[in-house]
Protein backbone atom coordinates (compact mmCIF):
# COMPACT_ATOMS: atom_id res chain seq x y z
CA UNK A 1 0.00 0.00 0.00
CA UNK A 2 3.35 2.37 -0.34
CA UNK A 3 1.97 3.79 -3.65
CA UNK A 4 4.86 5.58 -6.05
CA UNK A 5 7.82 6.05 -4.91
CA UNK A 6 10.94 7.36 -6.71
CA UNK A 7 14.56 7.34 -6.26
CA UNK A 8 17.36 9.56 -7.96
CA UNK A 9 20.81 8.79 -7.71
CA UNK A 10 23.46 11.33 -8.23
CA UNK A 11 27.69 10.86 -8.31
CA UNK A 12 30.23 12.92 -10.01
CA UNK A 13 32.53 11.09 -12.16
CA UNK A 14 36.11 12.84 -11.84
CA UNK A 15 39.66 13.46 -14.10
CA UNK A 16 42.40 12.21 -11.78
CA UNK A 17 43.70 15.65 -11.69
CA UNK A 18 39.95 16.64 -9.96
CA UNK A 19 40.86 13.79 -7.81
CA UNK A 20 44.21 15.25 -6.79
CA UNK A 21 42.75 18.43 -6.32
CA UNK A 22 40.18 17.16 -3.94
CA UNK A 23 42.52 15.43 -2.05
CA UNK A 24 45.19 18.40 -2.17
CA UNK A 25 42.73 21.17 -1.19
CA UNK A 26 40.44 18.77 1.38
CA UNK A 27 37.37 19.35 0.62
CA UNK A 28 35.26 17.11 0.83
CA UNK A 29 33.15 18.11 3.52
CA UNK A 30 32.61 21.24 1.65
CA UNK A 31 29.21 22.63 1.45
CA UNK A 32 27.79 22.79 -1.98
CA UNK A 33 24.03 22.99 -1.04
CA UNK A 34 21.80 23.26 2.52
CA UNK A 35 18.40 24.16 1.31
CA UNK A 36 14.99 23.52 2.92
CA UNK A 37 12.51 22.40 -0.28
CA UNK A 38 8.86 22.99 0.22
CA UNK A 39 6.74 20.64 -1.86
CA UNK A 40 4.22 22.29 -3.89
CA UNK A 41 0.87 21.25 -2.69
CA UNK A 42 1.39 19.22 0.03
CA UNK A 43 2.56 21.43 2.83
CA UNK A 44 5.79 19.69 3.22
CA UNK A 45 8.96 20.48 3.40
CA UNK A 46 12.50 18.17 3.09
CA UNK A 47 15.98 20.03 3.74
CA UNK A 48 18.54 18.70 1.33
CA UNK A 49 22.35 18.92 2.09
CA UNK A 50 24.96 18.43 0.03
CA UNK A 51 28.84 18.23 -0.31
CA UNK A 52 31.72 17.56 -2.41
CA UNK A 53 32.11 14.29 -0.60
CA UNK A 54 28.58 13.43 -1.06
CA UNK A 55 28.42 13.66 -4.87
CA UNK A 56 32.11 12.29 -5.07
CA UNK A 57 30.74 8.98 -3.25
CA UNK A 58 27.48 9.04 -4.56
CA UNK A 59 24.10 9.91 -2.80
CA UNK A 60 20.61 8.53 -3.17
CA UNK A 61 17.23 10.52 -2.61
CA UNK A 62 13.95 8.90 -1.98
CA UNK A 63 10.98 11.29 -2.80
CA UNK A 64 7.05 10.16 -2.58
CA UNK A 65 5.68 12.97 -5.65
CA UNK A 66 6.50 13.79 -8.79
CA UNK A 67 7.45 17.80 -7.69
CA UNK A 68 9.74 16.56 -5.10
CA UNK A 69 11.95 14.28 -7.02
CA UNK A 70 11.82 17.32 -9.74
CA UNK A 71 12.80 19.94 -7.53
CA UNK A 72 15.80 17.56 -6.14
CA UNK A 73 17.16 17.18 -9.23
CA UNK A 74 16.86 20.65 -9.73
CA UNK A 75 19.22 21.45 -6.78
CA UNK A 76 21.71 18.62 -7.36
CA UNK A 77 22.19 20.30 -10.88
CA UNK A 78 22.69 23.41 -9.08
CA UNK A 79 25.34 22.17 -6.32
CA UNK A 80 27.31 19.92 -9.36
CA UNK A 81 27.70 23.76 -11.03
CA UNK A 82 28.77 25.31 -7.62
CA UNK A 83 31.78 22.09 -7.69
CA UNK A 84 32.49 22.63 -11.29
CA UNK A 85 33.36 26.08 -10.16
CA UNK A 86 35.17 24.98 -6.76
CA UNK A 87 37.59 22.82 -9.29
CA UNK A 88 38.08 25.79 -11.47
CA UNK A 89 39.39 27.73 -8.49
CA UNK A 90 41.16 25.25 -7.01
CA UNK A 91 42.68 24.27 -10.78
CA UNK A 92 43.86 27.94 -10.72
CA UNK A 93 44.67 28.82 -6.83
CA UNK A 94 48.16 30.11 -6.19
CA UNK A 95 48.43 31.33 -9.75
CA UNK A 96 47.21 35.07 -11.16
CA UNK A 97 44.24 35.49 -12.99
CA UNK A 98 43.54 38.86 -14.46
CA UNK A 99 40.48 40.47 -14.61
CA UNK A 100 39.45 43.56 -16.34
CA UNK A 101 36.48 45.94 -16.40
Amino acid sequence: MGGISFELSAKVELTSEESELIKKFKVEKESLLKKEIRIPLTGKSIVLSLTIGDLVSGQSFKCNDIAEIIETENNIKESCSVFKNYLEVMRHFGGQEVIQF
